[in-house]
């Protein structure tokens, strides 16, 4: 009988490594009483489906024989999928990051038996290269270290546990203007290339809070330099190699500083993120190039990253991996041959626009890219380019496919569905504002025990206590349909997420949200965090949430709370503005939500125009009531008191505690917005 005990996992990630000769166990209390047990320690390696470096790792090491002996001779091997358990990778990627080391995946952590870090690294080679030690050399040292120098080990163990403690302690300060907001706008602002757009050089990243905040600074202010950071970023991404011109979709990273040079793995959460910041964008310049991207994304979305529970139900999967076939981006690159045998005479145009070379531009092969040729052409030019777009996507579809993880993740679907709520609203398009219902009821209903969300779903089996994310994506996710369908539903299950963050995830000492709950099991530190990585931190997002919450019903406790998050953070700004961003953005909702009051029935062909009239406009900070000529708003909003003129529909813009007068026509309302 096998020591490796992952087949009965769920992750697609541990599943790939059920048939390794390592002993692997799947995180939890009982790996770690065997580790105390046998008094070994712990070979702690983390990654995820679609990482390319993992999957190289494994074939190296964890399929051969002789390095598996050795693991299993000397540790207790645990393997984490990243993804499922992001309150276990964070930990340990923080203590990595103590040691002085990059962070990356896959993560390769030593730990006591009781699961304190005391050394580790990410990708080790087979043999001596790269600058690294060979694995098994690591894997003779290590051990022998912690058989015959205990104290060294205590010491490192006492070093990273107390480093631990002091990052997982949150910066407390006082409250943070507009004019600070602003100011880091301003620094940021400087650090992108105001060519190829993006921050820094290679490797680029999307980075879409960063941009969504200039974005905001540009709506504020008015300053060109903010615009110009966003809308070029977003030009050369969405005519850049890291856009699928064919299938649509972005992939996770440049690897250059071009955008041509993918890494091809596609992720939901990237996609969830740069779709929201599309359609914000659009909503003031109408750029068709947005609009074609968001469709195409959509498109992608619903052709190929469904996942079906078997009753009818479904939500979106997490990632396509980057590798087919052993090789990264086989499924995506072209040659020229091929382009010219499947395209004919109209491969002459097609190459000439994406960059089609007989030599290929990346590896001998092709990485399809309008970099060169952003502007548009003729209406015929571009009826024949998109022809022989869907022409090579059908062509590429017997290629052997990416790997599909089809888990679902209730933080990444909470992302995408707000993304899709608000994108379905601003083009009028009720099937992806349905798709957002459907995958919300998925999370909402599947992926829910006793009252408490859960991390991860897959094969009709739930797993993982929810992180903060989750229920702050979530509750993001519940007020975006609101906006979206008029349902006071979803306003009452956003309240209801936040009571349960409330009791098992704040810290009444310090404040702020822990990333994990109270009673979730083995782990040595509850991290929490305000930072934005890939995606945006919980407890930025939730100031956000908190906001609009409080606008619409008016308890105060929603503000207090928001009020106290933002001081439990704020003084992190003294320390180090990046990744801030999440944060900055729900405070500027905070502290100058624009509070937009129709009064009305919904349904009515007039009420219905006043409220279209808003979804075409960029409005990050909008907070959008529609009540009832019998109904009232919450004590102390604005616009109490307020009511039809004339018997028609009736709009109020409100900052702060003044209003406008009232307007009864959508041009008019627009109009006034549009000024504001």
């Amino acid at each position: 009988m096998s020591n490796n005990r992952l087949s009965q996992e769920t992750s697609p990630y541990l599943l790939q490594h059920k048939e390794n000769p390592v002993h692997w166990w799947p995180w939890g209390e009982a790996a770690l009483e065997e580790a105390k047990r046998s008094q070994r320690p712990i070979l702690l390696s983390v990654g995820y489906s679609a990482c390319h470096w993992c999957h190289v790792m494994a074939h190296e090491s964890f399929e051969d024989q002789a390095t598996a002996d050795l693991m299993n001779d000397l540790y207790v091997n645990i393997k984490v999928d990243r993804e499922e358990r992001p309150d276990i990778d964070a930990i340990y990627q923080s203590a990595l990051a103590l040691l002085g080391e990059q962070g990356g995946w896959p993560l390769t952590m030593f730990l006591t038996p009781d699961g304190a870090p005391f050394w580790g690294g990410t990708y080790f080679p087979p043999s001596q290269r790269y600058g690294r030690p060979g694995f098994p050399d690591v894997l003779r040292s290590i051990a022998e270290v912690y058989r015959r120098e205990p104290d060294k080990v205590q010491r490192n163990v006492t070093a990273l546990m107390g480093g631990l403690a002091k990052i997982s302690s949150n910066t407390a300060g006082n409250t943070i203007t507009l004019e600070q907001i602003t100011s880091v706008a301003e620094r940021l602002v400087r650090e992108v290339d105001p060519i190829l757009g993006g921050i820094g050089g290679a490797p680029k990243f999307p980075q879409p809070s960063i941009f969504q905040l200039l974005w905001r600074a540009w709506l504020r202010t008015r300053v060109p330099a903010f615009k110009h950071a966003v809308t070029v970023t977003l030009n050369q991404m969405c005519q850049g190699g890291i856009y699928d011109h064919l299938g649509g979709g972005f992939a996770r990273y440049s690897t250059d500083a071009e955008w041509l040079v993918p890494h091809f793995e596609k992720m939901l959460y990237d996609n969830a993120q740069l779709i929201d910041l599309l359609t914000l964008v659009w909503q003031e310049t109408r750029e068709p190039l947005y609009e074609a991207r968001i469709r195409e994304s959509v498109g992608w979305l619903m052709r190929e990253m469904l996942a079906h529970d078997g009753a009818g139900g479904f939500a979106f999967a997490s990632t396509l991996d980057a590798d087919s076939d052993g090789e990264e981006g086989k499924f995506y690159v072209w040659t020229e041959a091929e382009i010219d045998r499947l395209l004919g005479t109209d491969a002459a145009l097609f190459k000439r626009v994406y960059d089609v070379r007989p030599g290929g531009n990346w590896e001998g092969h092709t990485i399809l890219n309008r970099s060169h040729h952003p502007q548009p052409l003729s209406a015929a030019e571009e009826a024949t380019l998109a022809r022989c777009r869907e022409l090579l996507r059908r062509a590429r579809e017997p290629r052997v496919r990416p790997g599909w993880d089809d888990k679902v993740l209730a933080d990444w679907n909470g992302m995408m569905i707000a993304a899709l709520a608000r994108a379905g609203v601003t083009f009028s398009e009720a099937a992806w504002i349905d798709a957002a219902r459907s995958a919300f009821e998925f999370v909402r209903t599947r992926m829910t025990r006793d009252g408490r969300l859960h991390h991860t779903w897959r094969h009709g089996v739930l797993k993982h206590p929810a992180s903060v994310d989750d229920y702050a994506n979530m509750a993001a996710a519940a007020l975006a349909l609101e906006r979206a369908t008029g349902s006071p539903d979803y306003r009452d299950q956003a309240v209801a997420w936040i009571d349960v963050l409330d009791r098992h995830y704040w810290d009444p000492e310090a404040g702020g949200y822990h990333f994990a709950a109270s009673d979730t099991p083995a782990l040595i530190v509850r991290t929490k965090a305000i930072h934005d990585n890939a995606v945006p931190a919980g407890n930025g997002t939730l100031v956000d949430v908190l906001a609009r919450l409080y606008l619409l019903t008016g308890e105060a406790r929603f503000r207090d709370r928001a009020d106290a998050l933002v001081s439990a953070f704020s003084g992190e700004l003294q320390r180090n503005v990046f990744g801030l961003s999440s944060l900055l953005n729900g405070v500027e909702t905070l502290a100058a939500a624009l509070q937009i009051v129709i009064v009305g029935s919904r349904g009515e062909a007039a009420t219905d125009r006043l409220v279209k009239a808003l979804d075409g406009l960029s409005l990050p900070t909008a907070v959008v009531s529609v009540v009832s000529p019998a109904a009232a708003l919450p004590p102390g909003h604005p616009a109490i008191g307020k009511g039809q003129t004339d018997g028609k529909a009736t709009a109020y813009i409100c900052r702060g505690q003044s209003c406008s007068l009232p307007i009864t026509e959508a041009a008019a309302l627009s109009a006034a917005l549009h000024l504001r």
